[in-house]
């Protein structure tokens, strides 16, 4: 049996804690917008305290960051998976977005996280926006390295296309039929490959 000690004990309580402010900000965020929930509201909901909660982000824009990464995470995490099953580039990309097609059908779908927040933080030099952009740069290039790698013809237009009907996929899939969008952006997606 192990004895954790005061520090370890401490360490794991912030970590949830934490974790805990950002889930919840998070999925209010995706659910309701960023601008439209305030940080006691979350606060709130956690529950927590304003202590609490300054300690961790100092602010509403670096929870919002925090928020961006964490989605930003999830999609690195699943493309990561994706290379764990195979090591073929053309399988690779084809789980990849695939993946992605998926998100478009969960309960409660509201768009793509990274468009949302574009849309409510424009400036330049927002951390959220940069958050944003150096997203779908790692996106961009890593459909441009499979595509190369599976050699599909004029690889750098087909990874603009492809990243162009993601975008139209996510926001399709909000105001439409979200079985219906990720139908036609996997269809959409086959026939660019092909």
């Amino acid at each position: 049996m192990t004895i954790d000690s005061p520090t370890s004990l401490r360490q794991r309580r912030s970590s949830s804690q934490r974790g805990r402010l950002l889930e919840t900000a998070s999925s209010l965020f995706y659910s309701e917008g960023i601008h439209a929930v305030g940080v006691d509201r979350i606060i709130q909901q956690t529950p927590s305290t304003r202590a609490t909660f300054y300690r961790y982000f100092g602010g509403k824009e670096a929870l919002v960051l925090a928020h961006i990464q964490k989605r930003d995470r999830e999609l690195r995490d699943l493309y990561r998976a994706v290379c764990e099953r195979t090591a073929d580039p053309r399988q690779r990309l084809e789980g990849l977005l695939h993946g992605i097609g998926d998100h478009l059908c969960f309960a409660g779908f509201r768009g793509c996280p990274f468009i949302n927040a574009a849309a409510e933080y424009p400036e330049a030099d927002s951390s959220v926006h940069n958050a944003v952009v150096e997203h779908r740069i790692w996106f961009a290039r890593t459909l441009l390295e499979l595509l190369r790698d599976s050699e599909i013809p004029q690889p750098e237009r087909v990874a603009r296309r492809l990243v162009m009907l993601r975008d139209g996929a996510m926001v399709s899939g909000y105001l439409d039929d979200p079985r219906v969008a990720r139908e036609d952006f996997v269809d959409a997606v086959r026939v660019m490959l092909e």
